[in-house]
């Protein structure tokens, strides 16, 4: 239901934006997150957007990264500034219902995609 794009390799310094698109409109109360998982690393959360467009980043992106829909609500935004090499991951969007909170945890959305590659190189 929904299919990342956007990832690739750069240096360090660079930037790169990810999109999620949705085969459906999801309805507008819905949060949007996106995750990432490095080898040998869990699943983490990097960035959430709530049914309101309120975002909610991890302190690790803090100032790099911006999360972001487009008007239709149909395709969920990452743009991602000052990559560095602990950047490199594959990430995922997810979506869930809003049920008076957005999750905090990847057990909580249940819609998934099949993730895409960020490389960053030094």
């Amino acid at each position: 239901q929904v299919v990342e794009s956007g990832g690739g390799s750069v240096q360090s310094g660079g930037s790169l934006r990810l999109s999620c698109a949705a085969s459906e409109y999801f309805g507008n109360q819905y949060c949007f997150a996106w995750f990432r998982q490095a080898p040998g690393k869990e699943r983490e959360e990097v960035a959430r957007l709530d049914p309101i467009d309120r975002p909610n980043y991890t302190d690790s992106v803090k100032g790099r990264f911006t999360i972001s829909k487009d008007g239709a609500g149909m395709t969920l935004y990452l743009q991602m500034n000052n990559l560095k090499p602990e950047d490199t991951a594959t990430y995922y969007c997810a979506a869930e219902e809003y049920l008076g909170y957005c999750p905090r945890q990847l057990g909580g959305y249940s819609v998934w995609g099949q993730g895409t590659q960020v490389t960053v190189s030094s």
